[in-house]
């Protein structure tokens, strides 16, 4: 059995051991977490997405720290209070073996030992969406267990990382310059999902460079960047070409949320309150528009939609048996029907069950 209360109270080992089992699929794992549901809400969900090589984790390992820290009131900023952190980190799980390497740990040693910050390397176990099927649950236990932060490193895989948007609050997407041209920043689905874009490694030559193309193609792409050059209208007319000259807006300037743009030197520690600090503000935003209770409903519709998908699939498959199934892929490998045909049938044939 699982100690839920031990969980609800702190304890790190009955936290882990709820980790593997939720992983792992688990009848016990599914009544342990029916049981923390109502201790669940509390934690702010951050996502850290982006193409390999942009230094994620180096970025997740900075933040966590300063996080840990917290900062003084000081030069008319306001001082944070030190905040407890969770790390999921997805890695990616070979095609072949099945296996991972679960090394974003190996990054993450500044933070070990200390009893405020819990890792969990999950591997993506073919998952599409650069996360793992079980990430949400994970997630959720991690947030009945009073964390106050939970950072969500995808695998890093590339454009099609769009799941983070539905898990994490606060999404940050990092690129670093050298990654790719122009076009490749214009390219939509991780940039559309931002809600700060991070230029890491921005010591690097061309970071400029990349930072100019990332504003440009934010005002091309985002959804919020054309909505705020639309005019009363609807059409987009003479305001775009002041979309276009306009300087950095302040982060959630109006009604809509345009991602600032923050470089950072994650292993050098640089840019790393700038970034705390554009996340507080996407936080405070996101509760004084009521985007998070949006967000949050869309989630969840979501994840009731998936599930019911999977449990209705699940009983299709027991209704019918191996031999209908095995009988309608032969006509289809055969070419004797189309998949989809076969799909309806099938369907149509276990309602009648």
């Amino acid at each position: 059995m699982l100690d839920v209360p031990a969980v609800l109270g702190g304890d790190r080992r009955a936290l882990a051991r709820l980790l593997t089992q939720i992983e792992n699929g688990t009848a016990a794992a599914e009544a342990a977490l029916a049981e923390l549901y109502p201790h669940t809400g509390q934690a702010h969900l951050i996502g850290v997405t982006g193409p390999p090589g942009s230094g994620k984790s180096s970025l997740v390992n900075q933040l966590a720290l300063c996080l840990r820290r917290g900062r003084a009131a000081q030069g008319g900023l306001p001082a944070r209070a030190p905040a407890s952190v969770a790390v999921v980190a997805v890695d990616p799980s070979s095609p072949f073996t099945g296996g991972a390497i679960l090394g974003d740990r190996i990054r993450m040693r500044d933070l070990a030992g200390d009893p405020s910050v819990f890792i969990r390397s999950m591997a993506s176990r073919g998952s599409l969406g650069g996360l793992a099927r079980a990430t949400g649950d994970v997630v959720k236990a991690l947030d009945a267990a009073g964390f106050d932060k939970i950072l969500i490193e995808t695998v890093g895989a590339g454009q099609s990382e769009v799941d983070i948007a539905r898990a994490a609050h606060t999404t940050l997407v990092v690129e670093a310059p050298g990654l790719g041209d122009d076009v490749q920043a214009i390219k939509a689905g991780l940039l559309e999902i931002a809600d700060i874009l991070v230029v890491n490694k921005s010591d690097l030559p061309g970071a400029a460079a990349a930072v100019r193309a990332l504003r440009a193609s934010l005002d091309l792409a985002h959804p919020a960047a054309r909505r705020w050059a639309t005019d009363s209208t609807g059409h987009h007319g003479p305001a775009l070409g002041s979309v276009v000259a306009r300087p950095e807006p302040e982060a959630g300037a109006g009604p809509w949320w345009v991602p600032p743009i923050v470089a950072t030197v994650a292993i050098e520690s640089q840019g790393l309150e700038t970034l705390l600090d554009a996340i507080d503000q996407h936080q405070a935003h996101l509760r004084a528009t009521g985007e998070l209770a949006r967000r949050e409903r869309e989630r969840l519709a979501h994840e009731l939609e998936s599930r019911l998908r999977d449990q209705l699939l699940a009983e299709l498959r027991d209704r019918l048996g191996p031999l209908a199934l095995d009988a309608a892929l032969n006509q289809v490998a055969a070419r004797e029907k189309d998949p989809g045909s076969a799909a309806r049938e099938l369907a149509a044939q276990a309602l009648r069950l």
